[in-house]
């Protein structure tokens, strides 16, 4: 193996998440800033939180409710017809 190739370790790595919690991990960096961590990540905190910008998801949920109002109508004509 080649010598001073490899960066620095750091076992004791100090984590620092935007919501204000730090933690330690190994690294080859002394100190790492991220946005997000396990304590405020929906995936594990079992909190979603959803943005409604400009009405896309009403809009969505809109569409949605019309396919299906459509598709039960294409249901009922064919069970009258037979």
């Amino acid at each position: 193996m080649k010598n001073n190739i490899h960066p620095q370790y750091f076992p004791n790595a100090k984590i620092v998440c935007a919501c204000g919690n730090t933690f330690t991990v190994g690294s080859t960096r002394e100190e790492l800033h991220v946005e997000i961590c396990s304590n405020c990540h929906p995936f594990y905190t079992g909190k979603q939180n959803l943005l409604d910008i400009a009405g896309t998801i009403d809009r969505f949920k809109k569409r949605t409710g019309k396919s299906a109002e459509i598709k039960s109508k294409r249901i009922s004509k064919k069970l009258a017809k037979a």
